[in-house]
């Protein structure tokens, strides 16, 4: 099934940036970049009407746990804007927030910048 439709399943603009939020702030994890990869092109697809991303390519490069979550939010967007109010609430408490290695790597326990001219 095509995912050319998703962008008319949401309420409004700022439901459809909430659940984009959640794809790119808890589910899109730069570590497995395969997967980053894919499901950033998911979150442009939801405000898309041109495709981004094919359900094959979610399901090849992404792992079993966060393609079920992102099946759930396709789901929920056929169904009704209730529905994808749902899923931002569960999927946000399943899943925490993606820590940016890269940028804590750089500073010191402080919260300071570490010195890299050592």
């Amino acid at each position: 099934m095509s995912l050319v439709d998703l962008r008319h399943g949401f309420r409004d603009e700022a439901q459809l940036r909430l659940a984009q939020g959640v794809v790119m702030l808890r589910l899109a994890d730069d570590r497995e970049q395969e997967e980053c990869r894919v499901l950033m092109k998911f979150f442009w697809q939801l405000a898309m009407t041109y495709q981004e991303v094919t359900e094959a390519e979610l399901d090849r490069h992404t792992n079993p746990g966060k393609r079920e979550v992102i099946q759930n939010l396709i789901d929920a967007i056929r169904q009704s804007p209730e529905a994808v109010d749902a899923w931002i609430d569960n999927a946000s408490r399943r899943f925490p927030f993606v820590q940016d290695r890269g940028y804590a790597a750089l500073n010191n326990d402080d919260g300071q910048e570490t010195d890299n001219q050592a």
